[in-house]
């Protein structure tokens, strides 16, 4: 309780220090039509700051209700593709199983029963947990390994693990990765342009994709998420940001998005290395589009949030959400209402 308290007052001091907004009688007044339209309390009015001087169209915003009824519709998910998507381990197996670009996941524990190869280890303690992942990194050549627990999500525990800094590292999350279920996958080397722009963290595009009634797959919108201030993940409800892709150009669009309880300010360039967003070329773009095609093709759940990066040898796919809260692409398209494919999707989602 006292938590959501403080998260509440950092919301409220982001919206009353936020210069960018409208007047207090104009937001009044939209806020009680967002309310009565929308038959909820206008949470997602402030949240994706639709009070701010540019947003004309505020009613064309998904609420919660709305986005509840997308993705817990039977008619646009299904329960067997939905698990295949959310347990981390089975997806890898599947997609590599495939042959589709993912990263290669050379080991897993469920608990502190470790798997490499044909061998299952099973694992007491920090030195073990330390001994064996110096053995991996002797064995596979890598000097990297990313730890993803199988079914969590928004960047929970997901670690990046180090030769370098191994003793470090096992220090800081061993403890987690022995009691809890984890694939250990093989470090994405970032495109350098991507690097660029922030180097520490993948920096992801998400795309989400729709069947449509036809049964022809479109990707209805693209944003990029990127981290921030040293952190290895870019997860916005991790503390990192995301900028609306212009999908016809392949190219960034020229604002990023902050979760309001990390501050909520818009930039106009990434804060660690001041490289300017608008109109900045996505290397491999219209290779990514069709990956994520292909993709759905393999698991054909008619509404999913695919996580893409580019790396050096070209697009790669680290998961697919079929729980997507389509919070980021709201934002980042302008209104998702006001897609053309929209109104078909909240009609199937009704039935």
């Amino acid at each position: 309780m006292i938590r959501k308290l403080v998260s509440l007052r950092k919301r409220l001091l982001v919206f009353l220090k936020d210069d960018d907004k409208k007047g207090s009688f104009k937001i009044f007044k939209e806020a009680i039509v967002f309310w009565t339209l929308k038959r909820e309390f206008p949470y997602f009015y402030f949240g994706k700051f639709l009070y701010r001087k540019d947003i004309k169209n505020y009613k064309e915003y998904l609420s919660s209700k709305e986005v509840d009824k997308i993705t817990l519709s039977k008619r646009l998910h299904h329960f067997q593709y939905a698990s295949l998507l959310r347990n981390k381990l089975a997806f890898a197996v599947y997609m590599e199983d495939r042959n589709l670009p993912v990263p290669p996941m050379m080991s897993y524990n469920l608990g502190n029963r470790f798997f490499y190869e044909s061998k299952i280890q099973v694992l007491t303690d920090k030195d073990d947990l330390h001994t064996f992942f110096k053995n991996l990194f002797v064995k596979t050549g890598q000097t990297k390994i990313f730890v993803k627990a199988i079914v969590e999500m928004g960047g929970t525990g997901s670690y990046l693990i180090t030769k370098e800094n191994l003793k470090e590292d096992i220090n800081l999350y061993g403890d987690y990765i022995l009691v809890n279920d984890c694939i250990h996958q093989k470090y994405v080397v970032q495109h350098e342009l991507i690097n660029k722009i922030y180097s520490h963290s993948i920096n992801t595009i998400r795309f989400d994709t729709y069947i449509d009634k036809n049964n022809e797959i479109h990707i209805l919108s693209a944003y990029m998420r990127f981290g921030r201030g040293g952190s290895v993940v870019d997860n916005m409800s991790s503390g990192g940001f995301c900028v609306g892709v212009d999908v016809e150009k392949g190219k960034l669009k020229d604002k990023s998005y902050l979760l309001m309880k990390y501050g909520g300010e818009q930039l106009d360039r990434h804060p660690d290395t001041n490289t300017v967003f608008k109109d900045y070329e996505i290397p491999c773009f219209e290779e990514a589009c069709d990956l994520v095609k292909q993709a759905v093709t393999h698991i054909p759940d008619r509404i999913i949030g695919w996580d893409i990066a580019i790396s050096s040898d070209g697009p790669v796919i680290i998961e697919g959400n079929d729980n997507t809260n389509l919070v980021g692409p709201d934002i980042t398209y302008g209104g998702l209402l006001k897609h053309p494919l929209f109104k078909e999707i909240m009609e199937e989602a009704s039935m």
